[in-house]
């Protein structure tokens, strides 16, 4: 703009002030500034940065609210302001780049404390991270995509792996045994946000990791190290990796069918991802893990779980009732399997489900097509049955089959439901008795109600008889021959003899 006014004016000789203003669209006073100006005083004060700023004289508040609130934006900065002094002479783009130029030169409180994340060790670190990209054009039709990023931290060497359904356990463990067998070799350790297919939960960082993937994990051989929460910082390494694979891998991209989509994730990651040159290690990710890296892997072998579940085995986790779900219904499995984990396939119209350590098959059910179908197998449970009778055997034990059997069906007529809860009940009460009075339990047996909670009672009340010394002997010692008493008189209670009027006399 001065260089303009110079060149205008020409020393005098080309246009006047007022026609070089209405030129360049500035005031004549403007132009009169720096006409009088030499060229050495204007190059010294554009030279000086640090000449006086309107807002210099607002700079100690706005330090002050940036330092007592980091986050504030230079709009709200600018709100305050006016709300101090008033109304502002400088545009709302002069105040921004003013904020940021104090925010950039003022200390502030921080929201979180970074320290430099030492990843400089060949072979010990892969970040591993879920993502997920909605419609993606898979066969003319758009499907959501599931991958999970795998980051070497010192190499960068990258891998992708692919799912068109929603990611669980089974299938993240499958892929981290596509990933090793893409590297070459196992880490020391992996790091994870607190997805629930590694982190069921975490308090004070002491986490509750799922099992089945800690059961892979320990196989394997490496460890796992979850960050803490809401913390993606802490891997940025593999979340830059999920930007690049979504904006560079699939964006834009169109592919016939699952396998087409497998092929061309393989041939971007050999030929694009790990050959570029990486923007901070300077080399290209895949020389630099076959120069300095994949020696320090360790050898990996897919463990048998794995290999299993690649072979048609679908990983099931049986609830605390003994039953699995498939296809939206239920079938059982024997009670050593509760809230474990098994495998499934179907085989024809059958329903085969086995153990995943051994492969062994270890129940079958006829396979339902419908839905809400509960199939149950009763040799899977435990055998209430033989309970009952086990308990029905002790208690004839104790009284004997002429006592022992009476009694047990008096409990069944009583509580039906609840036959075997009265009959432990009656075990323990009755082996609990130093002495048992056979008659006494007999009379008792022939009542019309009898439960373990009224068997209770008599025998305790029967104990403080005796204790007494009023118990059934003695009852008995009374002579047969005594007469009953007489009571004929307590028969005239309540009845008129005749002899005495009632008469009512008047209110």
């Amino acid at each position: 703009m001065i260089h303009k006014i110079k060149g205008l004016h020409d020393d005098g000789q080309g246009l006047s002030i007022r026609a070089i203003g209405q030129e360049l669209g500035i005031s004549r006073n403007t132009v009169r500034k720096y006409l009088r100006q030499d060229v050495a005083t204007i190059e010294a004060a554009q030279s000086n940065r640090e000449r006086e700023k309107t807002l210099d004289a607002h700079r100690v508040y706005i330090i002050y609210l940036l330092r007592t609130f980091p986050r504030l934006s230079s709009v709200k900065v600018a709100r305050k302001l006016r709300e101090k002094v008033g109304e502002l002479v400088v545009s709302e783009r002069t105040l921004r780049r003013y904020v940021q130029q104090v925010k950039s030169t003022v200390a502030s409180r921080q929201r979180r404390y970074y320290e430099p994340v030492l990843d400089m060790v060949p072979g010990v670190q892969c970040q591993v991270d879920p993502g997920e990209l909605r419609e993606v054009m898979i066969g003319g039709e758009p499907r959501p995509l599931y991958f999970v990023v795998f980051v070497l931290s010192y190499s960068r060497l990258t891998y992708i792996g692919v799912s068109l359904s929603p990611l669980d356990t089974a299938t993240f463990i499958r892929l981290h045994d596509e990933a090793f067998r893409y590297f070459g070799g196992l880490p020391e350790e992996c790091v994870y946000d607190q997805t629930k297919m590694v982190v069921i939960s975490e308090q004070f960082r002491e986490l509750e990791v799922n099992q089945r993937f800690h059961e892979y994990a320990t196989t394997a051989g490496f460890r796992i190290h979850a960050c803490c929460g809401y913390d993606p910082e802490s891997k940025g390494k593999v979340e830059a990796g999920v930007k690049y694979a979504k904006q560079d891998a699939f964006y834009g991209e169109s592919f016939r069918d699952e396998a087409d989509l497998r092929g061309h994730v393989r041939q971007w990651l050999d030929e694009v991802a790990n050959v570029r040159t990486h923007g901070t290690t300077g080399q290209q990710p895949m020389a630099l893990c076959d120069a300095e890296e994949r020696h320090h892997l360790r050898p990996y072998l897919t463990p048998a779980c794995v290999g299993r579940e690649a072979d048609g085995l679908a990983p099931r986790r049986v609830d605390k009732t003994g039953l699995i779900a498939w296809k939206a219904n239920k079938y059982s499995v024997p009670m050593a399997y509760q809230q474990g984990r098994v495998g499934v396939q179907e085989m024809e119209d059958r329903l085969s489900i086995h153990d995943l350590e051994s492969g062994e098959m270890i129940a079958t059910h006829t396979l339902h097509l419908g839905k809400g179908h509960t199939s149950r197998n009763e040799a899977h449970y435990r055998d209430h049955r033989q309970q009952e009778a086990e308990l029905e055997q002790a208690i004839t034990r104790c009284l004997g089959a002429s006592l022992g059997e009476p009694l047990c069906a008096r409990l069944r007529a009583t509580m039906p439901r609840h036959y075997k809860d009265q009959l432990r009940a009656a075990k323990q009460l009755l082996e609990g008795e130093t002495e048992l009075d056979l008659a006494l339990i007999g009379d008792w047996v022939t009542r019309e109600r009898l439960t373990a909670g009224g068997l209770k009672e008599r025998l305790a009340a029967a104990r403080l008889a005796k204790a007494r010394g009023r118990d059934r002997d003695d009852d008995a010692s009374a002579s047969p021959h005594t007469p009953p008493p007489d009571l004929s008189q307590y028969a005239r209670l309540g009845r008129s003899s005749g002899h005495q009027g009632v008469t009512h006399g008047t209110a």
